[in-house]
């Protein structure tokens, strides 16, 4: 009988797996090697977003601030030399002043620091990674064809509205694991929240097209599409588990909106550390109406109420992580209940933490001090991803410092834990 799990759980988590690529899009035959705790039951991840690089190319201080972004990046895994893996959550360039021509270059300079420690990454893609003149098809192509043996991004939703960074990569419990010889020991999903415009797309024609104000805007949500996949995905992989949860995270760029609901409820600096600066977030669905209008006559149109239903009522999934607001760098524990709701819907009796990175790039809005989240989970922690699982997470700034290091567990929310500074650089 655990032959036969095994083998169907193969066909859907083989690092060797042909996944469903997007029409015309390019990737490796070359296999990476699984992800995996340490010996030791340890798995660490590091967090970078919102990196921005690309900015004002023509001037000096665009190339320079892309110069400081990797001394970020290099200072933090300098910093934290025992991480296992990446994760790169969205913004990965200011599409506004790159163009498909130049936007990988930016690619290239942006991982050299994770390439340098032979470590590997994977992507989510944010509102500003796709815009009249740059496509994340693009940047995606670019990834696994340059660094198929570092780069681990996916795209496993095909629907045309469903973005582009959508997948999910499995974790094994021992170096020596491969998927025909364990069961995942944890699952990390990620989600295109999309955004920006289109590529190449605009109302006008002729010398106007080119024209900002006539470049078609594109939804910044989790698409429906999405989400069904991820439902359906999901069951089917604990399905295979021999009733055994399978515990996971999820790393999107923008927020879902339960995290405004927290904010307006209040965050509290000494239970939630972190800086609360971006008040009220911009989250997913930010000025569309509910029937698809983007004309700034509404405030929100609900459009990730199926993408929040889905993750609160998804059994073992501890946390998730968004970037998109620089000034915002806390956790805090959600119910479950949708804004618009008033009957939450856990899938573990805890709730679910919802949690902001730090600002890492030297492009983008605010002069926040940079840095990135880390997070480090062990076997003996998660557990089944129930109510008693639990999870460290810090923020290693750039200039070595630590801080709003926490212990996401059954009493986050109470524990009192030092004030995070509102730093600036």
């Amino acid at each position: 009988m655990f032959a036969i799990i095994l083998g169907v759980f193969l066909l859907l988590s083989s690092p060797g797996q042909q996944y469903p690529f997007l029409p015309g899009s390019k990737h490796s035959n070359q296999e990476l090697a699984p992800l995996s705790f340490n010996q030791n039951g340890r798995f660490r991840i590091s967090i970078f977003e919102d990196l921005h690089f690309g900015e004002n190319a023509w001037d000096t201080w665009g190339p320079a601030q892309d110069v400081k972004s990797v001394g970020v990046i290099n200072q933090v895994l300098d910093s934290e030399p025992d991480i296992d893996f990446v994760v790169l959550n969205g913004d990965l360039i200011t599409g506004e002043n790159t163009f498909v021509e130049n936007s990988t270059l930016y690619l290239d300079q942006m991982v050299a620091p994770i390439v340098e420690r032979n470590l590997t990454w994977s992507s989510t893609y944010g509102n500003h990674d796709s815009s009249f003149n740059l496509s994340r098809n693009h940047i995606f192509d670019h990834e696994v064809s340059q660094w198929p043996l570092h780069s681990r991004t996916r795209s496993m939703v095909s629907h045309p509205n469903a973005g582009v960074s959508n997948y999910y990569l499995p974790v094994y419990p021992r170096p020596d694991c491969t998927a025909t010889t364990c069961l995942p020991a944890l699952i990390l999903w990620f989600f295109d929240s999309r955004g920006g415009h289109f590529f190449q797309q605009s109302t006008a024609t002729g010398p106007n097209r080119t024209n900002v104000s006539t470049w078609i805007t594109q939804a910044d949500w989790v698409d429906e599409n999405v989400v069904t996949w991820f439902q359906e995905t999901n069951s089917e992989i604990q399905s295979q588990s021999d009733g055994k949860v399978i515990p996971s995270l999820a790393f999107v760029h923008i927020p879902i909106n339960a995290s405004h609901t927290l904010q307006e409820k209040g965050i509290n600096a000494h239970k939630q550390p972190g800086v609360n600066e971006d008040n009220p977030i911009g989250g997913q669905g930010l000025g569309w109406c509910a029937d698809g209008r983007n004309d700034g006559t509404c405030a929100y149109g609900e459009q990730d109420v199926p993408f929040m239903k889905a993750l609160a009522s998804t059994q073992g999934l501890v946390a998730v992580f968004s970037g998109h607001d620089h000034g915002d760098t806390w956790c805090a524990r959600w119910d479950g209940t949708i804004p618009s709701e008033t009957t939450g819907r856990k899938g573990n009796k805890r709730g679910l933490d919802l949690c902001f990175g730090q600002h890492t790039g030297h492009g983008g809005y605010g002069n926040f001090i940079r840095g990135g989240r880390q997070v480090l989970v062990t076997l003996d922690g998660i557990g089944s991803g129930g109510k008693d699982a639990e999870l460290d997470t810090w923020i290693r700034l750039e200039n070595g410092n630590v801080v709003g290091a926490v212990t996401l567990n059954n009493t986050y929310g109470h524990d009192v834990y030092p004030v995070t500074p509102d730093e600036r650089t």
